[in-house]
């Protein structure tokens, strides 16, 4: 994540930040620019030539993004992929709805620095992007993905109940924002894993074809097999090569942006950024050798608080490999 600063008075911003708590500017972030505006008296800014105003859903998402001026309420490239969202009888339910729309912001715009391919439900409707985001209180709803759609119980939202569950399922990291980027895992799985690359892919993690009931099944009744510390970047990823590959994927979005907000604030190199790696096997390794000791660096400083580690992982040399497949269909050579 990048270094935002208020263009009206220089005060620093946060990426979620829609007014200057120091001049009291309206603002709005601009993805095209990867920039936060200062808007004027009507709302709107001009970049570029082109009039932005903020996203119509300004109030019911928590949403600070800009859209280009068309003199009609517009949606933004990130609550445009939001398919259901809870109704305006639930407030409840919408508060936390705002602070997940919040995280996916955060992972769309990651997803786009990264140059990955985002088709919606109007490009593709049969296994484009799109986002269920529901609340539990009112009637059943089961995070996951199915063909592009992603569900998120809103109840994750709640710090009490991820805690338990969290707990619960002896997890080590729980959040909103790791469940968005888990499960985008599962929809680039549909989209990147193409014929030529099923090979490696079924080398590194298994058959995705492997029946997912029965692997779900004896995962909760049997557990994570022993030592499976030493091929896993979790246990949920022994479930079945599919959870492989999103624990997987997930991590690498993990990596890729804690190190992109290390390099802005000079805790990394300038070279770790999100558009200065290189592709294949040479900005991988660049990027694991400044991962590992930025997040044991990380970790001693959370302890010092008496906080738990802030990446609580281990990654040993077989799941670096599935993390270099990872970055190497992100940013393939040639």
């Amino acid at each position: 994540m990048r270094d935002f600063i208020c263009l009206n008075c220089g005060q620093r911003l946060s990426f979620e930040n829609s007014l200057c708590l120091n001049c009291q500017s309206p603002l709005g972030f601009w993805l095209e620019s990867r920039s936060i505006q200062v808007l004027d008296d009507k709302g709107r800014a001009e970049v570029d030539g082109v009039l932005l105003e903020r996203c119509v859903n300004t109030k019911v998402a928590q949403c600070n993004w800009l859209v280009k001026w068309t003199g009609n309420p517009e949606l933004c490239q990130s609550c445009e992929l939001t398919r259901t969202r809870p109704g305006d009888d639930d407030p409840e339910a919408l508060v936390v709805f705002g602070q997940a729309e919040t995280a996916k912001r955060r992972l769309v715009l990651e997803l786009t620095e990264l140059g990955l391919p985002i088709e919606n439900r109007d490009e593709n409707p049969t296994t484009g992007l799109a986002f269920d985001l529901l609340s539990s209180a009112q009637r059943n709803v089961i995070t996951g993905h199915a063909s592009g759609v992603i569900t998120l119980d809103l109840a994750e939202g709640d710090d009490v109940h991820r805690e338990q569950m969290r707990v619960e399922l002896d997890e080590p990291y729980r959040t909103v924002l790791g469940h968005f980027r888990h499960e985008i895992g599962h929809y680039y799985q549909l989209v990147l894993i193409t014929d030529n690359r099923r090979p490696q892919f079924e080398e590194l993690f298994g058959n995705p074809d492997d029946d997912y009931q029965a692997a779900l099944d004896r995962h909760y009744k049997e557990g994570a097999p022993e030592g499976w510390r030493k091929n896993y970047v979790s246990s949920y990823a022994t479930m079945h090569p599919a959870e492989d590959f999103a624990e997987t994927f997930a991590h690498y979005l993990h990596i890729r942006d804690t190190l992109d907000t290390a390099a802005a604030f000079a805790m990394a190199p300038s070279g770790t950024t999100l558009d200065s790696v290189p592709p294949g096997d040479v900005g991988f390794d660049r990027i694991i050798d400044e991962w590992l000791p930025l997040t044991w660096a990380l970790n001693q400083i959370n302890r010092s608080m008496g906080h738990p580690d802030l990446y609580p992982f281990v990654l040993p040399a077989p799941v670096l490999e599935k993390i270099r497949f990872v970055h190497n269909l992100v940013a393939p050579v040639g």
